[in-house]
This record gives structure tokens, C-alpha cells and sequence, in this order.
């Protein structure tokens, strides 16, 4: 907008400045010939009175030379009574057009060698028509118009600038606003909700600025009644909670008892978590800083710790792989471990029992795989399964697991997949990026391919000695 405005007002002045420049400076032009051959009619009416008087040509000569003679002034005088014709200078006009001149009796100008000759007839005394040959060089017919042309061509220059500068102010008074807007859009978009713009500038963007602020303020009151809604239906939970605590609390000893009271204890623990968070006044938005994240390996062993004893209670068979040793990755512990229990979770969920299981880790140079299969019956519509919210139809399913799990690799520049499992079910491949690197759908395609035939060479390694135990 900044500089569409100036070069509109460059073009309007610029042309403004041509349509009186041009004519004015062609004005002073004819004004300058107009002063050159005044004078030399002033110059020539001099001579006028002794033509009227004498024709001697020692008198004249006197005249002429007083007159201008210097300048190049010639008088030509006819002959008459059998005396011969006076020539007084320098002849410069064609014999013919002295002749025209004296016969029509008017003035008139001619061009010559260097310049113009003004040729003014004057009657003698004698009735004869004498003419009075004034030259004038070109020299002085533009005198000053160089000057002239000079001083409109600065002005007109100056009315350029002058103009393209308050354009350009302008403009800036203009764009800034917008731009203010745009950053604070960009900045809300973020996730800054703080972010607001100065109401200044032109009354569009005055009103532009109003309309942003308040739309900032609702998002802001909405997000606020939305964690208070969240706090306050997980708040409701801890009744029920409670008298599974304490139903747990008499059930004795035992393994299965403590696993109760542990799940028990967990759950308060997250309930407690979504509380506190929901009730912060800013979104979690940072990201996982140098040095931050967890031991994948770690726990995928603490939370199949857990998943194992249930999986010996169904008759399940499963496997681990891949966590003899430290696989750091930049997962916070609990996001890991939520996405795990949801994984698990669903394949005891919705695969019968005595249905085996298996949980993978490998760790590249650039990122970490973890694999969750089954010998289940398999997902029919992948796509389905991952949109947020839609579920599987089935009793206790939100359809929120998924999509908990595809939230976590992509803030690592990851993705998840769901496939086939060399086991005959569902295989959900989590690729957690190392090095907040971006995922490979934004890149080049050369890259994609390239990132996709490394994937599978390392997922290939998976699909060796993959059978259960």
C-alpha cells in the first residue's frame, strides 16, 4: 500500500508537472525573441527621422553608426532623381526580400546565416522606400531561455520530491497500523492472548483495531470459561473417585489389590494435574527446552510394568524390545506415558482376550520409533481413527486416544501412522523427531522420499524376529 500510494502520486505530480512545465518554458522562449526583435525595431525607428530628412550618405553613416551600426544595422536606399542607390552596412537579407518588403511597405523578419534580420520599410522625402536591415543573432533571441528552462526543471524536481516524501509519510501512516494488525493477529494465533494493537491510524484501521481487541478479549473470556468448565467437570470426578479409594482400601492384600489402589492413586494424580492446569491463566505453549524430555525406554519398561500384570490376567501374550539401554527423546514423562496408556489401553480395549501385544523402541541418529502391535482384528479406517473425537461407535470410547498420541510426535516435528501388524492387527508407529526438526510433509518432495525410504529401512528392522515368545 506504502508504495502503491507513492508511485500513484509520483505519476500525478509528474505529470502535473510536465502539462505547466512544458508550456511555460515554451512561453518564455517566444518571450525572449519577442524582447530580441522589439529592440531592434526600436533601433531601426532611430534611423527612421534622418531617412525622413536626408540621404546623404555621410549623415547617414553618422546616424547609423550611433544607432547601432555595430550590431549589424544596414540601410538601403533606392535609387532616385538618376542618382545611384545608397547601401549603409552590412547586407545580410536576400536582394529579393529587401525588394518585397519595399514593395509591400510592411515589416518583415527572414532568417540568415547565424541569426534573423528585422527589415523595416521607412519613406523618404522623395516618395521612395528605403528599408532599414536590423540583424539579430540567435544568441540574443534565447538569451536566458537556458536559465529560464534550468529554474523550471529544479522547481518542477522539487515538486517531485516534495510530493513523493508526504506520499511516503502518508503511506506510513497508513501502513503501520495494518501492520500492527497483522502482528497482533500472528502474535494471538500463537497462542500470545495478550496480544492487542494501538486503536490509531486512519478510521478504518481505527475500527479495524476495535474490532481485533474486542475479538481478542472474547477469545480470551472463552478460553478462561472453557478451563473453568474443564476444572470444574474434573473437580465432579473426585467423589467417585474417593469411594474407589476407599472400596480399594478394603480389599487387602494382594497383587491385585495393589494394582488397584496404584491405578487408584494414579488417577487422583491426574485429575489433580488437569485441575491445576486447567485453572493456569495462560496456555502451556513453551517448548520442551535443551536438555528436557525423558528416557523413552524408561517408560515404556515402568508403564508395561503395569500393563503386563493385566496382560498375564487375560491371558495375553507380549513382548519389549528395544529398552535395554537410555533412548532420550524431547517427550515430557507424563505426555509419554498418557500416549502409551492410550495405546495400550485401546488394545485392551477393544481386542479380545488372550490377544497378544508387542511394544518396540528403536533409536536412530535423527529420531525414535516406538511401535505398538497387536493380533487383533485391525483398524477398517485409519483416517477415521486419528480425527479427534470421532471414536470406534464402541461403549467408553471418545476417540481421543489417537489423537493424543498424533499431538505428541507433532510437537516433536513427528507423525504417527497406523498399519498393518506383522502379528495380523493394528500397528500404530509413533515417529517422535530429535532435534525439533520439522516433519517431512512441509519439505521438498525429494526430501520426503528420502525420509520416507529411511523410515523404512528403519522400521524394516522391525519386522525381524518380531514373533512372541
Amino acid at each position: 500500500m506504502r508504495w502503491a500510494l507513492v508511485k500513484v502520486c509520483l505519476a500525478v505530480t509528474a505529470m502535473v508537472v510536465v502539462a505547466f512545465a512544458v508550456p511555460l518554458g515554451l512561453v518564455i522562449k517566444e518571450m525572449a525573441r519577442d524582447r530580441a526583435f522589439s529592440n531592434a525595431e526600436r533601433e531601426a525607428a532611430a534611423v527612421a527621422p534622418a531617412l525622413s530628412i536626408t540621404t546623404d550618405r555621410d549623415k547617414l553613416e553618422r546616424v547609423v553608426a550611433s544607432a547601432g551600426a555595430d550590431r549589424g544595422m544596414a540601410v538601403h536606399i533606392p535609387a532616385a532623381g538618376g542618382g545611384p542607390a545608397v547601401d549603409i552596412g552590412r547586407q545580410r537579407a536576400a536582394d529579393g526580400d529587401i525588394a518585397t518588403v519595399r514593395k509591400l511597405g510592411r515589416a518583415s523578419t527572414t532568417e540568415v546565416a547565424g541569426g534573423s534580420t528585422l527589415l523595416q520599410p521607412v519613406a523618404l522625402g522623395t516618395g521612395a522606400i528605403a528599408v532599414v536591415e536590423v540583424y539579430v543573432p540567435e544568441s540574443e533571441v534565447t538569451n536566458g531561455v537556458s536559465a529560464a528552462w534550468g529554474v523550471l526543471a529544479a522547481v518542477g524536481l522539487a515538486l517531485i520530491v516534495g510530493s513523493v516524501a508526504v506520499a511516503d509519510r502518508l503511506g506510513v501512516r497508513m501502513v503501520q497500523p495494518a501492520q500492527r494488525l497483522v502482528e497482533g493477529a500472528h502474535e494471538l494465533g500463537e497462542g500470545k492472548l495478550g496480544a492487542r494493537v494501538p486503536e490509531e491510524g486512519p478510521t478504518e484501521l481505527r475500527l479495524a483495531a476495535v474490532a481485533f481487541n474486542s475479538m481478542a478479549d472474547q477469545v480470551v473470556q472463552l478460553l478462561a470459561n472453557e478451563r473453568e468448565l474443564a476444572a470444574d467437570l474434573s473437580h465432579r470426578l473426585r467423589t467417585p473417585l474417593t469411594v474407589l479409594r476407599l472400596n480399594a482400601a478394603s480389599l487387602g492384600d494382594g497383587t491385585a489389590a495393589e494394582q488397584t489402589r496404584a491405578a487408584v492413586a494414579q488417577l487422583e494424580r491426574e485429575v489433580d494435574t488437569i485441575i491445576r492446569t486447567a485453572r493456569e491463566a495462560k496456555p502451556q505453549t513453551a517448548a520442551v527446552g535443551p536438555g528436557a524430555g525423558c528416557d523413552a525406554a524408561e517408560v515404556v519398561r515402568e508403564r508395561m510394568g503395569f500393563w503386563s500384570a493385566l496382560a498375564e490376567d487375560e491371558g495375553r501374550k507380549w513382548r519389549v524390545a528395544g529398552v535395554d539401554r537410555p533412548v532420550r527423546i524431547p517427550v515430557a514423562r507424563a505426555d509419554l506415558a498418557a500416549a502409551l496408556d492410550a495405546l495400550l489401553g485401546n488394545v485392551f480395549r477393544h481386542t479380545a482376550e488372550g490377544t497378544a501385544f508387542a511394544v518396540d523402541v528403536h533409536n536412530a541418529e535423527d529420531a525414535v520409533i516406538v511401535l505398538v502391535s497387536d493380533a487383533g482384528q485391525g483398524i477398517r479406517d485409519p483416517e477415521a481413527a486419528m480425527a479427534r473425537g470421532r471414536g470406534s461407535g464402541a461403549a467408553g470410547s471418545t476417540g481421543l486416544g489417537l489423537d493424543i498420541v498424533r499431538r505428541l510426535a507433532e510437537s516433536t516435528g513427528g507423525d504417527v501412522r497406523i498399519g498393518s501388524s506383522v502379528l495380523g492387527g493394528t500397528e500404530v508407529r509413533i515417529w517422535i523427531q530429535l532435534g525439533g526438526r520439522q516433519p517431512e510433509r512441509k519439505g521438498h518432495r525429494g526430501t520426503v522420499r528420502r525420509r520416507r525410504s529411511r523410515r523404512q529401512e528403519m522400521v524394516s528392522t522391525f519386522n525381524r524376529s518380531r514373533s512372541l515368545p
